[in-house]
């Protein structure tokens, strides 16, 4: 190239003179070819400052009038072919004309989110085009073999940066304003051998509709797609497709006022972290800026970098102004996973409120999911608006919101579109479904009088419970019981006050923030209140095992069912934690909160008789103690969950584990299942031993199966888990009954409703399980004595006394009365 184009455009020309650059469907032009027919043009341009206002298409004339503009340092402001520019004309006629100042450094204009006319104008310099041009170039290995489809618009800063850091890797564009939709569209890139095209998430809906799963395109090396979040699972299929037929799927996110790119993530990693935007572009960094009431680990995304925009540009004055910004606030709300790849988790603009509530917009969008038609949610006003274009769709979509969020029917209005209006670039227009929203919202009422809070539970009052009962005085009442930590002894405490406060305990209110748990409420039933199910088999199980031991009655297999309850809290609350050190420490707290109460009961025990020996202090029996059955064997429950817990913790320790766990948590969890199993049956085959059916290595498939349970959420999955839990369960003890009472006890666990039970019955359910641990412990040194002398009920009785006393002791009555005084 010569010094005057390449010094003018910048190094955005950088091809040996005979290869290809441009390709369209009348000729192919040279580098050569391509650098004269821009000199032409420069020449053309004059020697005047003025901004050249540039309707740019996919075609080479737009091509070579925006690389002139860059050659004859004259600053370029591309628009869409057609769009409707007065008010463009008129902000910025001087700077047209050529008689207003213009920064020397000042090289490309383009209106703010790909809007058509906006007169808000991000200022990007030359370094900014060259040195985001670089960094794509080098993390995408651009050759002079690549060719691209031009398969986004020009003038949208994606379209133009694939433009961009092909022509100076050396590169060539395959020029074509055809849809990914049209036929012809891969009949071009077929006929010129294209290696890679670009596309928005509403290019692969696009691509999803026209066949392209069924396509031969055996030159094509990687596709890309940024302009906006895709969905998770459409990231792991086309990556999952692109490795069957040999290219790689590059997941990129940026924004206009970085010059396109900010991250990428890198093709490996996409069908195992599909959630995630990957790193920072060569050259490009990333922090995070707090944000109230977002929580743990998030915060506003920051990016530092030499293609951050000068500034933005709302009057012609601004364009004589400098660089003014040195970093980039995104206004998208991340966070970094501990395997160093960051996640946008939504917008800080993406928020509304409806009934005094604060709804996250992209979450609700989100957690809907496929069965809702793609639906848009918008909250300009007082209630929720969902938009969707699928009929089928639209009746169920306010009880699937109701499942994510806790808002009385009127307070959604659903509307039925023929098309979902997008923007230019193929991005979901969100200010025109605000503004119909508002239209709606401005008519007559769609359904009764919207309640408000009042009718609710005070937020405050629940607030002050969860901070009691957590100990964490810093709760909020936009924090949830698994954001503020709570685990698998403290739920049911919170569980039965919120059953007594709110009358209901919704599905999943453990990750329901406690405003939304307030908006939930509704007047209790007089004699009845909701029972957690974990919580119910929690306080059966443990009665069934105190009377079985007293020979009061015969009821084998609570201890095993106790078991899968852990494993269905563990999935609830030790695994939700959003780093993998901290479900790591939450796992390793839960084991800690069964070891240390044992050790020490065991070792108080141990030093006033004979029972117990100091390997069962330190929950080591099945490794140190005998194979017979001894009095040592009796705590066997409490070591199985002790380790279980402690050898998960630091499984998922190890990154990949950790991404392919929250990856595939359903499928996750039915692999454990199935590898506990496996090895029970290479341990001991069918049937178990008088102490092998207590051996951690032949009863983790109780745990694994609770573990399913829990992550079974549709009816496909849980008759899966069904059928597992009648597989792993028969045979095993060689006890028909005590088979047919496991496999119920951990069938119930799939019922995704709380159970309603009289009040006073309610309250006693819920004191023997939060005791359930000392209940355990305990029991032994209590029931043996009245045992004997024939006073087996007294001992059952005296056991789950003694066992409450201990576990709730008079502190906790203290803490519960001042709860309540509180919360009066």
């Amino acid at each position: 190239m010569s010094s005057t184009i390449a010094t003018g455009a910048h190094l955005l020309l950088n091809g040996r003179p005979g290869d290809p650059a441009v390709i369209t469907a009348e000729a192919t032009l040279t580098y050569a070819e391509l650098e004269q027919a821009v000199t032409d043009r420069a020449a053309a341009y004059g020697v005047s400052r003025g901004v050249v206002l540039l309707e740019a298409g996919n075609d080479l004339d737009s091509v070579i009038g925006y690389l002139a503009a860059l050659a004859a340092r004259r600053p370029v402001l591309l628009t869409p072919p057609g769009s409707d520019l007065d008010e463009l004309r008129t902000r910025y006629r001087a700077a047209f004309e050529g008689s207003a100042q213009l920064h020397p450094d000042l090289a490309l204009l383009l209106s703010t989110s790909g809007s058509t006319g906006s007169p808000k104008l991000v200022r990007l310099s030359r370094d900014n085009l060259a040195a985001n041009a670089a960094s794509i170039a080098a993390y995408l290995g651009l050759t002079s073999a690549d060719k691209a489809m031009s398969s986004l618009p020009l003038h949208y800063c994606y379209g133009l940066s694939v433009l961009n850091s092909h022509l100076s890797a050396g590169a060539a564009v395959i020029l074509t304003d055809l849809s990914v939709a049209d036929e012809c569209f891969w009949e071009v890139a077929t006929r010129n051998g294209a290696t890679s095209f670009a596309g928005v998430p509403y290019t692969f809906d696009l691509l999803d509709t026209s066949g392209f799963a069924d396509r031969s395109l055996p030159s094509l090396r990687y596709i890309t797609q940024a302009g906006g979040k895709m969905p998770p699972e459409t990231v792991r299929r086309y990556a999952a497709l692109g490795a069957s037929r040999g290219w790689d799927l590059v997941v990129m996110y940026g924004q206009t006022e970085a010059t396109a790119r900010m991250a990428y993530l890198p093709p490996a990693l996409a069908a195992s972290r599909p959630e995630a935007i990957g790193i920072p572009i060569p050259g490009g960094h990333f922090r995070l800026d707090p944000v109230d009431g977002v929580g743990e680990g998030v915060g506003e995304l920051v990016y530092t970098g030499p293609n951050v925009m000068m500034g933005y540009a709302e009057s012609v004055g601004d364009l004589a102004r400098g660089p003014e910004v040195t970093e980039l606030r995104t206004g998208d709300l991340a966070r970094q996973a501990d395997d160093g790849l960051w996640e946008i988790t939504g917008r800080r603009s993406r928020f509304g409120k409806v009934l005094g509530l604060r709804l996250d917009l992209d979450r609700i969008e989100s957690e809907l999911g496929p069965g809702s038609g793609s639906a848009r949610a918008v909250a300009p006003g007082g209630r929720l608006h969902l938009f969707t274009s699928d009929p089928e769709s639209v009746a169920g979509l306010p009880e699937r919101v109701g499942g994510i969020v806790a808002l009385p029917r009127a307070a959604v209005q659903v509307h039925r579109i023929d098309e979902m209006p997008r923007t230019p670039n193929g991005k979901v227009d969100y200010a025109t479904l605000n503004a119909w929203a508002s239209v709606a919202d401005a008519g007559p009422p769609a359904g009764p009088p919207v309640e408000g809070l009042a009718a609710g539970a005070d937020a405050e009052a629940l607030r002050t419970v969860y901070a009691a009962v957590l100990g964490r005085p810093d709760a909020t009442v936009d924090d949830s019981f698994v954001s503020l930590g709570g685990d698998s002894l403290s739920f049911v405490e919170i569980a039965t006050q919120l059953g007594e406060r709110l009358g209901t305990l919704p599905i999943g209110w453990q990750h329901r923030s406690i405003t939304e748990l307030a908006a939930s409420a509704r007047s209790p039933r007089r004699w009845l209140r909701p029972v957690e199910i974990p919580v119910l088999l929690r306080a059966v199980a443990i009665v069934a095992i105190v009377g079985s031991h007293a020979d009061v009655w015969t009821l084998l297999g609570g201890a095993h069912i106790l078991l899968a309850v852990a494993g269905f809290n563990l999935a609830r609350f030790g695994l939700t934690a959003p780093t993998r050190v901290l479900r790591a420490r939450r796992l390793l707290r839960g084991a800690a909160a069964v070891a240390l109460p044992a050790g020490l009961w065991v070792a108080a025990v141990a030093l006033i008789s004979d029972r117990y020996h100091w390997p069962t202090a330190l929950g080591l029996n099945q490794a140190l103690g005998s194979d017979e059955w001894t009095r040592d064997w009796q705590l066997w429950f409490l070591e199985v969950i002790t380790w279980s817990f402690a050898g998960l913790a630091l499984l998922l320790l190890v990154p990949a584990l950790d991404r392919w766990q929250r990856t595939h948590r359903f499928g996750a969890a039915v692999a454990v299942v199935g590898a506990t199993l496996a090895v029970r049956y290479l341990w001991v085959g069918l049937e178990a031993g008088a102490t092998e059916r207590y051996t951690i290595g032949c009863v983790l498939w109780c745990v694994a199966l609770g573990w399913a349970a829990a992550e079974a959420q549709r009816p496909w999955q849980r008759v899966l888990v069904a059928s597992l839990v009648v597989v792993g369960t028969y045979g095993f003890f060689g006890d028909l009954v005590r088979e047919a009472t496991v496999a119920l006890g951990i069938l119930v666990l799939l019922i995704p409703w709380p159970a309603q039970l009289p009040w006073p019955l309610a309250r006693v359910t819920a004191v023997l399980a939060a005791s359930s641990l000392w209940i355990y412990l305990v029991h032994w040194q209590v029931y043996p004595g009245l045992e004997a002398a024939g006073l087996g009920w007294l001992g059952v009785l005296a056991s789950l006394a003694a066992g409450v006393a201990v576990a709730v002791g008079p502190a906790a009555w203290v803490a519960r009365a001042r709860i309540a005084r509180l919360t009066a």
